[in-house]
């Protein structure tokens, strides 16, 4: 763990997972059946699979109409009210635990630190100012765009992350819970860290290929010399 942080000169971090609990408050599964009511509502009902009909993850059903060539202002209708539900949720968004203290001490040892989510980078920006972090990110918050085709696990956002910090993929290190992240991350030649809540999620990891995965950020933070954590924990 020590050898993977320290060769990183920059770190980026998924945003939903790694540094917050977006839908803490509202379930997120709550927002994908807004964006099916809303896809009735405009007359596209025929864009919704099966899946997607029954998904509990918004992006997947907004990647997947955007997927079945919907128009255009219906996609823009969709992807602004997912915008406006992560950027309510924003405001009651659950700190991962020790993601705030990591973001910290990545910044105060002279790391570029980055978030390259599938979020609104709205949303995204809301959350570091009301927790305090803007100041150690700087900016480098680099989301969703009007092309969706572009949400990972397609490497767009990785690449502009890197591309915004000048930072060599193979120096650089991105943090994230979903296999599309380790996709994203691996498509751009940048090493990864899996981020697992359990059982589950570490075997999903390790059966895509993912060499390193913690449970806890806590063990980062251990191999920066910060918390209380071992730095040769098994990740």
């Amino acid at each position: 763990m020590r050898g993977l942080v320290s060769n990183a000169h920059c770190v980026l971090f998924d945003f939903d997972g790694p540094v917050c609990q977006l839908f803490a408050v509202r379930s997120a599964e709550s927002v994908a059946v807004r964006l099916r009511s809303l896809t009735d509502e405009l007359a596209a009902s025929g864009l919704l699979t099966a899946e997607l009909r029954t998904s509990s993850d918004p992006h997947r059903v907004l990647r997947g109409i955007a997927g079945r060539g919907p128009s255009a202002a219906v996609l823009s209708r969709l992807e602004a009210a997912l915008t406006q539900e992560e950027v309510s949720a924003a405001a009651s968004a659950r700190p991962t635990p020790y993601a705030a203290a990591l973001i910290a001490a990545l910044a105060s040892r002279g790391r570029q630190v980055a978030i390259a989510t599938n979020n609104s980078p709205l949303a995204a920006g809301r959350y570091l100012e009301r927790q305090q972090l803007t100041g150690y990110v700087g900016g480098r918050v680099y989301g969703r765009t009007g092309d969706l085709a572009l949400l990972k696990p397609h490497p767009d956002s990785v690449l502009r992350a890197l591309a915004g910090t000048g930072a060599d993929p193979a120096r650089s290190l991105m943090i994230g819970d979903s296999l599309a992240d380790h996709a994203a991350a691996t498509a751009a030649g940048v090493p990864f860290l899996g981020y697992a809540l359990d059982d589950a999620g570490e075997d999903a990891f390790r059966a895509a290929g993912a060499r390193h995965v913690v449970r806890s950020l806590q063990w980062v933070l251990a191999a920066l010399g910060q918390g209380n954590g071992r730095a040769d924990a098994p990740f």
